[in-house]
């Protein structure tokens, strides 16, 4: 679907142009054409293909969809893939993991997005705020959107790490250990959806800004490092989360283990109380005939009294070690 197709010349909008027009605009010194399509199907990108002459490759990429994170450059153009990371839903703690496609050339930015709800028409009414960024051309529009998506990324960390902190809050509370591992685990995987999206994206990016520049990105290299430096920041938080997940699970294992062995005494604690009882009620219910307590007047009595002093005195014995 075409959200929309917009002509700038010298960082000021011209007009929302019909597609048929793109490669009319295009030839104009100092214009470039900035297009937006979500869900495209194959007929719109057969179309944009012909009209900004894009590269098969990168084509048949955007078509398949569902790309690892990456920059390539095809001779004097660039195509980028990003990750759009939201929140599943509001009552769900999964993610969705959506795909914005971009290509820019010389003249015209293309982008394609996939599988997300949420826009860049904020993005566009940014750049067009600024028209003395925006007279940069496409490498600039390339810029805005990187930083855009990297951006969304920071609420989602930021939840994740929320989250993180109420697991390890939980961590020594008394028969949670075994959920907490299942949450932990949840949580690892969507820090792992959320490194997928950063850790290729932060390699690309950093051939925007340093060393041999692509034409395309030339004059925009500062914006890109500041965008660099935003995924360092997310991929250096990522790494802590992992490590804090890591040993909040070892911890939680270890509790788990220690909940167990906890059971384990009381048991045997219960078990060796019982057995006492069992020991004296065996011995007095042998059938021998020569037993001089049988014959006692006081003999049951004394039975009862000698067992459950035995008893008393072994509880109160585990009770002070701790194990009842």
């Amino acid at each position: 679907m075409l959200i929309n197709c917009v002509a700038y010349k010298d960082g000021a909008k011209l007009a929302d142009i019909p597609v048929a027009d793109i490669s009319e605009y295009i030839v104009q010194p100092g214009c470039f054409v900035w297009v937006a399509l979500s869900d495209a199907t194959p007929e719109e990108l057969n179309e944009m293909q012909e009209e900004f002459g894009l590269h098969p490759l990168a084509v048949e990429d955007a078509r398949h969809g569902h790309q690892r994170p990456k920059i390539e450059e095809y001779g004097d153009s660039l195509f980028a893939v990003m990750h759009l990371i939201e929140p599943a839903s509001e009552s769900a703690n999964g993610l969705n993991v959506g795909e914005v496609d971009v290509f820019v050339g010389r003249n015209y930015v293309l982008s394609v997005r996939n599988r997300s709800k949420l826009g860049f028409l904020g993005v566009r009414e940014r750049c067009e705020r600024e028209p003395e960024l925006l007279r940069s051309g496409a490498g600039f529009v390339l810029y805005a959107l990187m930083d855009a998506v990297v951006d969304r990324y920071f609420p989602v960390i930021d939840s994740l790490e929320v989250e993180l902190e109420a697991i390890e809050q939980r961590i020594f509370t008394k028969g949670a250990p075994r959920a907490n591992i299942q949450q932990l685990y949840e949580l690892k995987q969507r820090v792992m959806v959320l490194k997928h999206a950063v850790a290729p994206l932060l390699e690309g990016a950093s051939k925007l800004h340093g060393g041999r520049v692509p034409q395309v990105c030339a004059g925009s290299q500062e914006y890109f490092r500041d965008v660099v430096d935003h995924l360092g920041r997310i991929n250096a938080s990522i790494e802590a989360m992992r490590e804090t997940i890591g040993t909040a699970i070892h911890v939680n294992l270890s509790m788990v283990t220690i909940e167990e062995n906890e059971v384990m005494k009381r048991l045997a604690a219960w078990a060796s109380i019982f057995a006492v009882c069992t020991a004296f009620a065996g011995i007095w219910g042998m059938n021998f005939e020569h037993m001089p307590e049988l014959k006692w007047t006081y003999g049951y009595a004394g039975a009862l009294f000698l067992i459950s002093g035995t008893c008393s005195y072994l509880y109160y014995r585990f009770r002070r070690a701790g194990w009842l």
